[in-house]
């Protein structure tokens, strides 16, 4: 192999292979001199790579963890399957990797083959997934339009159903993604109503991103805040939610850890607003692995109680 760059790349692959590769093994898959694998290994070392050399008759050549990451690369099968599973985390709001599965997912299908599109898609429609809590399932082709099209910024065109099942065209410039850890949202200027908007995102279909750039708007208040004053703007029933966990703040996950009270010694109260169904938030708490007190509302309370009773009736010796 005589093109440098292609014999870096090459040789990078073969080293974020957790192993230890001796040099006359990685001169022999790249059809080059020992001599030249050192060479190379020095430029992957001035590149940032850390490419750790141990001595001996096991000895070799293996990249160890850096300051940042390198670039992954990935055959077929691996990008396929990474790409499945990012499909997987985006689309049904897994707690705490949802965000960050959007995020990978757009960079990832940004580069992707088409053939492996098609390999992907294929496995998706093929493949269940059984998802916790009462939120909705959304495209994840749909969210990677999305977070791309937030990125860019480029304007976003959607088909929209509302809640009460009528159906339009929007035109926005999308300003950010918002999970709440069963539905996701989009928060955007809706360029025809002139106006920012609330969009739930398994109500949206058809979504592309037209390629018109536009400069970002400010928006009067936190992405999160917007979201969490629409649900009383739609008249949707919103409660506080007032729980005791016996555990330190730390303990806490950390959808949990803004919403903690000042307090000390073991145990942590935690207190904020819902629009999220009773039933789903006391599966999300007891999904913390903490023992906990629900202090309020009534039907968080009511919603425990029936839990704890079909759970306790589920293990009962029969």
């Amino acid at each position: 192999m005589t093109d440098t760059p292609a014999r870096l790349l090459s040789l990078l692959s073969l080293l974020q292979t957790p192993r230890e590769w001796p040099g006359s093994e990685l001169a022999q898959r790249l059809r080059v001199s020992a001599r030249t694998i050192r060479r190379d290994i020095e430029r992957l070392r001035e590149l940032g790579y850390p490419v750790e050399a141990t001595l001996g008759a096991e000895g070799g050549y293996r990249l160890v963890a850096g300051a940042a990451m390198p670039p992954l690369l990935l055959d077929d099968e691996e990008a396929v399957a990474i790409a499945v599973g990012l499909r997987a985390g985006a689309g049904h709001a897994i707690e705490g990797v949802e965000e960050a599965s959007v995020r990978a997912l757009a960079k990832l299908e940004q580069v992707l083959p088409s053939r492996l599109r098609h390999r992907v898609s294929a496995l998706q429609s093929a493949t269940i997934a059984l998802t916790r809590g009462d939120g909705a399932s959304v495209d994840p082709r749909t969210l990677t339009v999305m977070a791309s099209a937030v990125a860019g910024p480029e304007r976003l065109r959607f088909a929209y159903r509302a809640g009460d099942g009528a159906e339009s065209r929007r035109l926005v410039e999308p300003y950010r993604l918002v999970s709440t850890g069963s539905r996701w949202y989009l928060v955007a200027y809706d360029l025809e109503r002139e106006d920012w908007r609330t969009f739930r995102v398994d109500r949206v279909s058809e979504a592309f991103a037209t390629g018109a750039r536009f400069a970002a708007r400010a928006l009067p208040m936190e992405a999160e805040e917007f979201v969490r004053r629409g649900f009383g703007a739609r008249g949707a029933e919103t409660y506080v939610v007032e729980v005791d966990f016996e555990a330190g703040p730390a303990q806490l996950p950390e959808w949990l850890r803004s919403a903690a009270l000042p307090g000390g010694g073991g145990q942590t109260s935690v207190r904020f607003e819902s629009a999220d169904a009773p039933e789903w938030m006391v599966a999300r708490l007891a999904l913390t692995g903490l023992p906990f007190t629900v202090r309020g509302p009534a039907a968080l309370q009511a919603a425990a109680g029936a839990l704890a009773a079909r759970l306790t009736s589920a293990t009962a010796a029969r």
